[in-house]
């Protein structure tokens, strides 16, 4: 099943990519800036988190698209 269920608002998505993008902004400025490699560890695995969110909220869009049309 989707990371995101059917009842979960727009809101709810989207402060859920946000988020995580934000986590992610902290572990790359110091992975940038400072040459912290666990805080790179770290926003790799932010960002793949946000690429599966991504990637569920397009499956849905088009689901929805779909059986609208």
């Amino acid at each position: 099943m989707s990371t995101f269920d059917q009842h979960y608002s727009f809101d709810e998505r989207y402060g859920r990519l946000t988020d995580i993008l934000e986590d992610a902004e902290e572990d790359l400025m110091k992975f940038y800036e400072k040459g912290n490699k666990a805080a790179g560890t770290r926003a790799r695995k932010k960002l793949m988190e946000l690429k599966k969110q991504s990637h569920d909220i397009r499956q849905e869009i088009q689901k929805i698209k779909n059986n609208e049309l």
